[in-house]
């Protein structure tokens, strides 16, 4: 019997640590997910992050007399570049995207009401593609084919950038910063879906762990923007192409957060149908 004892008291110490260990874990999944969710959920606090953003990207630039022009974000072919940045959009997409599915289809149990919280993603999807698309044509409307010699520059009498560059020639236009617009875009897009979560909460709606983490992942994400949107900046691209670009993400945000989805004939703003009067008091009565 002692024999016997001997041989489960590791194990059972195992699963003592192992389930110290899970409780821990969930206790901080929550305590930062409580902390997070309380801070964009603030109007003020969202507001100064906007200011925040529009700091960054007019005043970001000042600091590349003050850096490295070897460091690996001066590269536009570096690793945070081709992984991140050129899929940005499908990277928010996926983490933005999970945490509105079960924000609203467990706050509601509709399925309908669920897809049109998502297609606020598609409407996004078509105004950074529209947006690409529009860059590309200012680029070949305003720019020349040239090469470059020991005179000066050679002007070639091709007419748009595809047949330049393809011919082996260079092409010079306005290339609005489309790395910047769609950084500066899914940034206030995450703090505008993710700011609904604090509501979520005080309601007392389902809120278990897989649904958390999803949360504090697009806050991880978010903060890598961020990061990656001060080095677009700071690193690469012109001034003026980097202030338009952050200029058209702000307006195409305005025009859809703050005056499209507020029409009934719209994807509808985030929160919209998931928050009844009287939940929080309810929630607060069960706790």
């Amino acid at each position: 019997m002692a024999e016997g004892s001997g041989v489960r008291k590791p194990s059972s110490l195992l699963a003592m640590v192992a389930g110290w260990a899970q409780a821990l874990c969930r206790g901080l999944v929550c305590f930062w997910s409580n902390q997070y969710a309380w801070l964009l959920g603030v109007p003020c606090l969202r507001r100064a992050y906007h200011l925040w953003l529009a700091a960054i990207v007019m005043f970001g630039p000042l600091l590349q007399f003050y850096v490295n022009p070897r460091a690996i974000f001066a590269n536009h072919h570096n690793f945070f570049n081709i992984k991140f940045v050129r899929s940005a959009w499908g990277w928010t997409c996926i983490f933005l995207g999970g945490f509105i599915l079960l924000v609203v289809y467990l706050a509601t149990q509709r399925l309908l009401l669920t897809l049109r919280h998502l297609s606020r993603l598609a409407v996004g999807a078509g105004l950074w593609l529209g947006a690409t698309e529009t860059f590309l044509l200012i680029e070949n409307l305003t720019g020349y084919c040239f090469d470059p010699v020991s005179e000066g520059i050679l002007v070639n009498n091709l007419p748009d950038k595809w047949t330049c560059l393809h011919n082996g020639h260079k092409w010079h236009g306005y290339d609005v910063s489309g790395h910047t617009f769609l950084l500066t875009f899914c940034c206030l897009l995450m703090v505008e879906e993710t700011s609904v979560f604090r509501r979520y909460l005080a309601h007392g709606h389902p809120a278990g762990v897989p649904l958390r983490l999803i949360f504090l992942l697009n806050v991880l994400l978010l903060g890598l923007w961020n990061f990656l949107l001060a080095c677009t900046v700071v690193y690469l691209y012109e001034y003026s192409h980097k202030v338009v670009g952050a200029a058209i993400a702000t307006l195409c945000w305005f025009l859809t957060y703050r005056v499209w989805y507020r029409c009934a004939w719209s994807p509808g703003r985030p929160g919209a149908g998931l928050f009844l009067k009287g939940a929080p008091e309810e929630a607060k009565k069960r706790n």
